[in-house]
């Protein structure tokens, strides 16, 4: 019954969005799904994704509402020059900000 009532808060509450390395890579790939809150604005999720596949205290990729999707055994943290789809719109990161492209 938990699982269940943990799924319809997920579905009613958060969403998935993409996080893409694409800065020092050749060929820009997935790297996670992270979830987020859907009342966020789209700025606030790529925040959020932001901070939660960058590496502080620990690896990026252990925190609870990171998906990854790497085949390596380690992965970088996001920065500047890489991108988070939610939905259809795809943010780049940039300096200070996020940039829709």
């Amino acid at each position: 019954m938990n699982e269940a009532l943990i799924k319809n808060y997920e579905s009613t509450f958060m969403e998935k969005v993409a996080v893409i390395h694409a800065a020092f890579d050749e060929t820009p790939h997935t790297i996670a799904m992270v979830e987020v809150d859907k009342k966020l604005t789209d700025e606030e999720k790529c925040e959020v994704a932001f901070m939660k596949t960058n590496t502080i205290d620990g690896a990026w990729w252990e925190n609870e509402e990171v998906t990854p999707m790497f085949p390596e055994k380690s992965c970088r943290s996001t920065s500047s020059g890489d991108f988070v789809l939610i939905g259809n719109a795809k943010y780049k990161c940039v300096t200070a900000g996020w940039e829709k492209v």
